[in-house]
């Protein structure tokens, strides 16, 4: 198995096993490489340092098949994931912004008002450190923290 760094032509990073470099090759060349975050199939391999193992390291650390690693994953069926993954969250993403009103970085004190009652209750969404979501959850207010994707056209 063959690790790389890859990047798309927006500029995202990104890493990925592979067979060997033939694999890799005969994937990129069909268009079966993807980025997980545009999608884009206009992937390069970026530099790398080797990995050369040190002599007491008599076994290879096992990577999970859904990347591609060396348990048998697929590299072609994990970048299917990825890329699946990535659709729901864009998913989530639109229906989050159709269906609730952006606070920024007010999102902390705007729940705090809904919870308590001081504004009507409505859906919001925005940005808090993790110490206030956790000042939220032990209050009793009801949050959830999403990953934030960048949208299907960025």
């Amino acid at each position: 198995m063959i690790r790389y760094q890859l990047r798309c032509d927006k500029a995202h990073g990104f890493e990925s096993w592979f067979r060997d470099s033939a694999a890799y090759d005969a994937l990129a060349a069909a268009g079966e490489v993807a980025c997980p975050v545009c999608g884009s199939t206009r992937v390069e391999k970026q530099l790398m340092a080797p990995a050369i193992a040190k002599p007491s390291e008599t076994a290879p650390a096992k990577t999970s098949p859904a990347r591609g690693g060396d348990q048998g994953g697929d590299p072609a069926q994990a970048m299917a994931i990825a890329g699946e993954r990535l659709r729901q969250l864009r998913e989530l993403r639109r229906q989050i912004e159709a269906n609730a009103d952006y606070v920024g970085p007010a999102f902390a004190e705007e729940a705090r008002k809904i919870h308590y009652g001081e504004t009507d209750p409505r859906n919001i969404y925005g940005e808090t450190s993790g110490e206030d979501v956790k000042a939220l959850q032990e209050e009793g207010i009801d949050i959830a923290v999403v990953p934030w994707v960048p949208a299907a056209d960025n």
